[in-house]
C-alpha cells in the first residue's frame, strides 16, 4: 500500500538550516577566487543538487555570475532508498563542455558511482578542467574513489533528506539535513 503524503516519517536534523546556509557561503567564496577571470560552466546532477547549485550561484559576486554557464544532467541509481548499482542516465546537457572550466556539483556523494560516472563523461567531452563540488560527502560508503574539491559536510553512513536530497522524491524541499528513523 502506498504511503499517504501526509504521513511524515521520524527525522532527526543533522544539520541545522544556518549551518548549510553559513557553509555554502564559504564554498562561494572559494569558487569566486579559484575562478575568477574564468568563464565556468557548473553541471548540476538532477534533481539532488538543484537547490545546492542554486543557493552557491546566489552567493557568487556578479561579475562572475555575468560569464558562468549552466546545465544540469540527470544519473540516477536509487529506487526509493535501495542502491541499485547501475546509472542511468535520464537527461544529457544542452551546453558544450570543450574547452571549459566544468565544476560538477552535486548533492551528496555516497557510493560515488554516480559523480565517476558523470566526471567521466565531462572528461571525454574535453574540458578545460574538471572538478566536483558536493554539499555531503558519505566517504563511509565511497566504491569510487572520486576527487572531490570542494565539499560542504562530510556526514555519517545514514539515509539523508532535505536541502534536494529525497526519499521516493519527497522531503527535497527541507531547508535543513535529516536522517530518516
Amino acid at each position: 500500500m502506498p504511503r499517504s503524503p501526509l504521513e511524515i516519517p521520524a527525522l532527526r536534523v543533522l544539520i541545522e538550516r544556518q549551518q548549510v546556509e553559513r557553509r555554502i557561503g564559504e564554498l562561494a567564496q572559494l569558487l569566486a577566487a579559484d575562478y575568477a577571470g574564468a568563464a565556468p560552466l557548473f553541471v548540476g546532477l538532477l534533481n539532488g543538487a538543484v537547490q545546492f547549485m542554486m543557493a552557491l550561484m546566489d552567493r557568487l559576486p556578479e561579475e562572475l555570475l555575468a560569464r558562468l554557464d549552466y546545465d544540469f544532467v540527470g544519473v540516477s541509481s536509487y529506487r526509493g532508498t535501495e542502491n541499485t548499482g547501475q546509472i542511468e542516465l535520464t537527461k544529457d546537457l544542452v551546453v558544450a563542455v570543450a574547452g571549459r572550466d566544468v565544476l560538477v556539483v552535486d548533492g551528496i556523494v555516497d557510493t560515488g558511482r554516480s559523480l565517476d560516472f558523470v566526471l567521466a563523461m565531462m572528461a571525454s567531452r574535453q574540458p578545460l578542467s574538471l572538478r566536483a563540488c558536493t554539499l555531503l560527502d558519505k566517504r563511509a560508503r565511497r566504491e569510487f574513489p572520486v576527487q572531490i574539491d570542494y565539499c560542504g559536510f562530510e556526514i555519517e553512513d545514514t539515509f539523508v533528506v532535505g536541502y534536494g536530497m529525497d526519499c521516493d522524491q519527497r522531503y527535497r524541499a527541507l531547508r535543513h539535513i535529516a536522517a530518516i528513523g
